[in-house]
């Protein structure tokens, strides 16, 4: 079997977790202002933001391929700092049966965990899109450290 997955990475940040959590549900649209090289776009299409239920649209540049991920808000918890989105069209979807990304953030720790169900044994992990989150991470922070 073995097409379940989860990746995860945490990292390290100068900046305080709550910083990114605020970001990621009250201001999600500042996230291509921030870091225009990988978000090229955010669109709230249903409900509102930072709302569990609300589905919206990004536009981001994997390995510099312009992609889409059109996800819905599954969870929110404001004391954890976390939430997750699952994916619900967009390339991802293309590839894979089902993807799920979580952000959770600890005073100075972001973790990333992607979780996906491939469609074949012979697709590969989605590496890429776990160093897009990497390389995300660090310009939000650069953001934040530079203010």
């Amino acid at each position: 079997m073995g097409l379940k997955g989860k990746l995860v990475v945490s990292m390290e940040v100068k900046c305080g977790g709550h910083l990114f959590h605020d970001l990621y549900q009250t201001k999600p649209h500042h996230v291509s202002n921030i870091s225009p090289n990988k978000v090229t776009g955010f669109n709230l299409d249903e409900g509102g933001i930072g709302e569990v239920g609300s589905v919206t649209t990004w536009k981001y540049k994997e390995d510099e391929n312009v992609k889409i991920a059109k996800c819905v808000i599954e969870a929110i918890d404001d004391e954890k700092k976390s939430s997750t989105w699952k994916v619900i069209g967009g390339d991802l979807l293309e590839v894979y049966n089902a993807f799920i990304v979580n952000i959770s953030c600890d005073q100075h720790w972001i973790t990333w965990t992607l979780e996906y169900e491939k469609r074949t044994e012979d697709t590969s992990e989605p590496i890429s899109f776990l160093r897009f989150y990497i390389y995300l991470t660090k310009d939000i922070e650069a953001h934040h450290v530079e203010k």
